[in-house]
């Protein structure tokens, strides 16, 4: 019997697929659906957009708790983004080997801004031996305080690893008539995050070889599949 969830026609191995495949790549719920078409499954956009809205925190909130302790140099970086004709800003951190932390949708570009984000990474990371930015000045008095023991790096050159981080987003934005919600903005970039540590940084695109670039990409598939199982049973 292929497994359903409660209230759901369609089995559970092609929704929690959908909802892989949209955060995944730059696809939108119409090329998904297409895709579907293809393999001669009959499934709306519409249907995929409302699994991507339902089930998008929940991966995000499995697989994080999986992930190890990370690097203790952090790289924090900040993008401005629409989101509904509005103007937004987009807070990231990465770790020196370019695993994302977390991310955070804000409005303002201030100390208060930044206190809450650096507040959100210590919530679930430790403290960090070195912290890099910009030469932004609203990161000074929140390291100062928060992290009293980092070492404070501000050079723009020094940064490249969490600018390099911002060009997924920019990729998905492109591929987007428009983001409409803050919060599914959150959601969705935190799970594409995610998935990129596992799926691009863990692989190791190009510092691999063919063999060993498979057997790491089934061990990240694995890890999907046991949280899209977890999901199925809760």
């Amino acid at each position: 019997m292929i497994p359903k969830l409660k209230g759901y026609r369609i089995p559970w191995s092609i929704i929690h697929f959908c909802v892989y495949a949209y955060h995944r790549f730059s696809l939108s719920y119409r090329d998904i659906e297409e895709l579907m078409l293809v393999r001669g499954l009959t499934v709306s956009y519409e249907s995929i957009r409302q699994w991507c809205i339902k089930f998008a925190g929940h991966f995000t909130n499995i697989l994080k708790k999986k992930e190890p302790v990370r690097a203790d140099k952090w790289h924090l970086d900040e993008m401005h983004t629409r989101i509904n004709g509005e103007k937004y800003v987009l807070w990231r951190a990465v770790d020196s080997n370019g695993y994302e932390l977390d991310i955070l949708v804000q409005k303002r570009k201030n100390t208060k801004a930044a206190m809450r984000f650096l507040k959100r990474l210590l919530g679930s990371h430790p403290e960090p031996r070195v912290i890099v930015t910009d030469k932004l000045r609203s990161y000074s008095k929140p390291i100062k305080n928060l992290c009293p023991n980092a070492d404070h790096r501000r050079h723009k050159g020094l940064n490249n690893r969490v600018e390099n981080a911002h060009q997924p987003t920019r990729r998905r934005e492109k591929s987007m008539i428009k983001m409409k919600s803050v919060a599914y903005t959150q959601t969705m970039l935190s799970l594409m995050g995610t998935l990129r540590n596992s799926f691009s940084i863990d692989v190791g695109r190009y510092n691999n070889t063919a063999d060993v670039r498979r057997d790491k990409l089934k061990l990240a598939l694995n890890s999907w599949k046991n949280a899209a199982s977890e999901i199925l049973c809760a």
